[in-house]
Order: structure tokens, then C-alpha cells, then sequence
């Protein structure tokens, strides 16, 4: 089975904000005072410039509190993954990334690092993308089913 996820996080407050200006916008609580915004098909339609480029980005989303946009791949145990964080609309971690059958340096996934970076706590035993539970679901629109 695969994992596919491209999400935007933030505190929930902040990406209400944030949902509330995108129609499309679908928000799950994922625990320790964090949302995530799974950027679905129609998501990515609705910020999208018609050129190829994006009229909104979480740098822009940033503007109340840190945002950070993730993605993880994998099939078959093996994968990739992507992360980085902005606040106040500069990036503050990243972009990191992962490539498929690299191993993660000593500070964690770019995930994990990113949600340390929004203040995720994880306990003795697991990592911050456990922590919040990010393996609930193996896909992204899932959140939001």
C-alpha cells in the first residue's frame, strides 16, 4: 500500500483564516492545536494563477502564524519527503527533502522537523509526524472524507 500526503499545517485558528478565503479549503484537526489543509485537486485549482503559477502560497498564508506545507511518497516502504516553513511571510525552515532511499539526518524527517517547528511535542518513542498522527491516513483527501 502507498502513503501519499501534500497538506498544509498551521495552528487551527491561523489556517481557518486561511480556509475561510478558499471555498475548496478543507480543514482536520490533527491534534496539539494544529489543522491541516490537504491540498486536494480543487485546492490547487482555486490558488493557481492560470499560468502555471500560484496566487496564493503558505508564504502568504503565513502572515498569522507559521505555516508549513508538507509532502511524503511512498510505496512499499520506500519514499520521499518534502517540507518547509514560512512565518510573517519569510521561510523560516527549508525546503527540505528527502529523496527516495535516503536516510533522515540526525535532526528527524523534514516532516518531523517542521512540525517541531510548529511546536508539536512528541514522546519518548515516536517522532513528531506519529505524534500528531499523520498516519492515520494513507491519503490526503482522506483527511477530509
Amino acid at each position: 500500500m502507498g502513503y501519499d500526503l501534500q497538506a498544509v499545517i498551521a495552528e487551527e485558528e491561523a489556517l481557518r483564516g486561511v480556509a475561510r478565503d478558499l471555498p475548496v479549503g478543507r480543514l482536520a484537526s490533527i491534534g496539539q492545536g494544529l489543522s491541516l489543509m490537504p491540498m486536494t485537486d480543487a485546492l490547487v485549482d482555486s490558488v493557481a494563477d492560470g499560468s502555471g503559477g500560484v496566487r496564493e502560497d503558505p508564504a502568504g498564508w503565513s502572515a498569522g502564524g507559521s505555516v508549513a506545507y508538507v509532502e511524503a511518497e511512498y510505496f512499499g516502504g520506500v519514499g520521499e519527503q518534502r517540507a518547509a516553513v514560512w512565518d510573517g511571510g519569510t521561510i523560516v525552515l527549508g525546503p527540505l527533502h528527502v529523496d527516495e532511499g535516503q536516510p533522515f539526518p540526525p535532526a528527524g524527517s523534514p516532516i518531523s522537523q517542521a512540525l517541531r517547528r510548529l511546536g508539536v511535542v512528541a514522546s519518548a518513542g515516536e517522532d513528531e509526524f506519529s505524534a500528531v498522527g499523520l498516519d492515520r491516513h494513507r491519503h490526503g483527501e482522506a483527511w477530509i472524507d
